[in-house]
């Protein structure tokens, strides 16, 4: 009868262990997901504030728009779209002014984290 409970507690943690890698798996799979999303978000942001100003071919109207453009965001969406952070999309844009160019980026971004999560997730379970 003990070999059968030590059996039983193995089976569970044996299952446990199997459903646990399968969750965190998930969990890191929406992750990646959710930051490729972003920086494709991010670099359209920029693009967008980069074709306004240069629509009104005004350097001066630029640094007008950025900053109560900012202040509205961020009452709405928080932080991530602060002045500064604003300006980095924007920068990021005008470094990859092609779409095209910022997709694989993207998902070479997805792929590295999904890597590095399995990793971290190994090291913990191990």
């Amino acid at each position: 009868m003990a070999k059968e409970i030590v059996k039983s507690n193995t089976n569970e943690q044996q299952l446990f262990t199997e459903l646990a890698v399968l969750i965190e798996q998930s969990k890191n799979q929406v992750v990646a997901q959710v930051n490729s999303i972003l920086t494709l978000t991010y670099w359209q942001v920029g693009k967008k504030i980069n074709d306004n100003i240069l629509h009104n071919k005004r350097a001066e109207y630029g640094k007008q728009i950025v900053t109560p453009l900012a202040t509205q965001l961020v009452e709405r969406y928080g932080n991530s779209f602060n002045e500064k952070n604003l300006r980095r999309m924007m920068q990021f844009s005008e470094e990859f002014p092609d779409f095209e160019t910022v997709v694989p980026l993207a998902r070479q971004l997805r792929k590295t984290i999904k890597i590095k999560a399995q990793r971290i997730l190994l090291n913990d379970l191990l």
